[in-house]
């Protein structure tokens, strides 16, 4: 059943702030494991430093709303002091202020302070109106939005590297699978035609064309190998692990049927299944486009930067109000010779009031800071306009790719069965001795042409289908997510 675009819009503008990828635990797996591309994804959503780091930077981002809101709160502090005056201070004053009898000018030397000094302050600062205080409190909230939509975003990046590199890994599987199925016919046809030569039906040049084409194929089948192992390495880092564990893939891109998971056999549907998530067939290419808007996290953090960088806008006029505060002193002081007795001798004062702080001029200051402001709102709009064109080609394109790979497969199917059928008869025929070993390599090359291309195809529809997740935001960023996709495309 299609939803509304609009729902989805809303539904995930509410969850870009919430999800988070089920990492309560580090998971692991054992040596010469098979591994499914779907248990790939979970064990890369519970290791992957990636989004780990990803997290912590949501983290960050929660703190820093902590640091803006301790700003609106009253500010209290406690001062305490205590100096000991090695040489006590002193000055001069009128001699006739102390003694009238003293001469005209004369002046007296006159101590000021005491050996031991204390102070003690308690202030309190409480700001009343500060329009640049709660516009920040609004900023953190709004990075912490941003922080939450980067690491969805970062969390179906890696699900998509990992559903890629699993898929070249098959691919290159296949590869292996298929040259060493080639080097085995020719191995057998080359046994064959140095039987037919020892019976004087065949040539020496025909044995030594098929020796030749057996050591071409060789070191094919060690590159394939080196390939394989290549791209099981980069899996094993994409899923967080060192890349020296030995493990197999499941599923094989040749016995793969995309027209139904009920065409494939268990490990086969779960591929398909993970692969290719569910979407409503019928769905036009403004519809997806709509749901691209609704889902795709640069989209959505290209909305979120926005949305931050006019509030950090507003932040920069606000620096035109004046600010409000409230505030209030109480101290204590105490002075006293020789022994000090701790605040022996005190006395004490109160103030409180309030402070108008007025900004008049700063050198237009603060007039460039709301023009750089304004321009980069401007800047990360034109982005995102840009962003929205190139969804909707990037959709286009990848529609146009799923159509072609489709008729591809089925093209391919046709072929191999048919290159099947020519092997079949030129190895007949050269065994009765009706054709040509030249005949027999030409059908195997077919042969192995055609199987590799039909892999090719069905590779290059799956990877086009999470591509299409990509473009449209629909990749799962948890375990649980995925679980219940498999389960509701396998029931579908």
């Amino acid at each position: 059943m299609f939803v509304s675009h609009k729902g989805i819009l809303l539904a995930t503008v509410m969850l870009a702030a919430t999800s988070t990828p089920d990492r309560s635990a580090a998971q692991d797996f054992a040596e010469g494991e098979t591994i499914s591309l779907q248990r790939a994804i979970q064990l890369a959503l519970a290791n992957s430093q990636i989004i780990l780091a990803a997290e912590e930077g949501l983290n960050i981002a929660g703190h820093q709303v902590r640091e803006a809101w301790a700003d609106v709160f009253p500010e209290v502090s406690v001062n305490v002091s205590y100096a000991r005056n090695i040489k006590v201070q002193q000055g001069f004053l009128p001699a006739r202020l102390l003694d009238p009898t003293a001469p005209e000018g004369a002046v007296t030397a006159v101590r000021f302070g005491s050996d031991n000094t204390w102070n003690a302050a308690l202030t309190f600062d409480q700001p009343l109106f500060d329009f640049d205080l709660f516009i920040g409190v609004g900023a953190a909230s709004r990075f912490r939005g941003l922080a939450a939509e980067q690491l969805r975003g970062t969390t179906q990046q890696v699900v998509t590297t990992v559903r890629q590199v699993y898929l070249n890994a098959l691919l290159a599987t296949e590869d292996l699978r298929l040259t060493e199925n080639s080097l085995a016919r020719t191995r057998a046809t080359l046994r064959e035609t140095e039987a037919l030569n020892r019976a004087g039906l065949a040539s020496s040049y025909d044995v030594l064309r098929l020796e030749v084409q057996v050591a071409n194929l060789e070191p094919n089948v060690r590159r394939a190998r080196n390939s394989v192992a290549a791209r099981k390495r980069s899996l094993l880092i994409e899923m967080g692990f060192e890349p020296t564990v030995e493990f197999e893939l499941e599923g094989r891109l040749n016995e793969v049927d995309i027209s139904g998971v009920g065409e494939s056999d268990a490990a086969n549907a779960l591929l398909l299944a993970v692969s290719v998530l569910p979407l409503e067939a019928e769905l036009q290419v403004d519809e997806l486009y709509g749901i691209a808007l609704g889902r795709r996290s640069d989209v959505l953090q290209g909305r979120l930067t926005i949305d931050l960088q006019q509030t950090r806008l507003r932040a920069e006029k606000a620096e035109y109000f004046p600010t409000l505060s409230l505030f209030s002193t109480y101290t204590v002081t105490a002075q006293e010779d020789r022994n000090p007795n701790f605040f022996g001798n005190s006395v004490t004062a109160a103030s409180a009031g309030i402070r108008v702080s007025v900004p008049v001029f700063q050198g237009f200051r603060r007039d460039a800071r709301v023009q750089q402001s304004a321009a980069t709102v401007r800047q990360n709009e034109a982005q995102l306009q840009r962003l929205r064109r190139e969804v909707e080609g990037d959709l286009r394109a990848i529609l146009d790719n799923l159509e072609e790979s489709k008729l591809r497969i089925e093209s391919q199917r046709r072929a191999v069965a048919q290159a099947e059928r020519g092997f079949e008869i030129a190895s007949a025929e050269y065994r009765e001795g009706l054709g040509s070993q030249l005949q027999i390599t030409d059908a195997e090359n077919a042969l192995r042409e055609s199987e590799f291309n039909h892999a090719q195809a069905v590779f290059d529809y799956l990877m086009a289908r999470i591509q299409l997740d990509t473009a449209l935001g629909t990749v799962p960023v948890a375990a649980g997510e995925l679980a219940v996709r498999v389960r509701d495309r396998g029931e579908s």
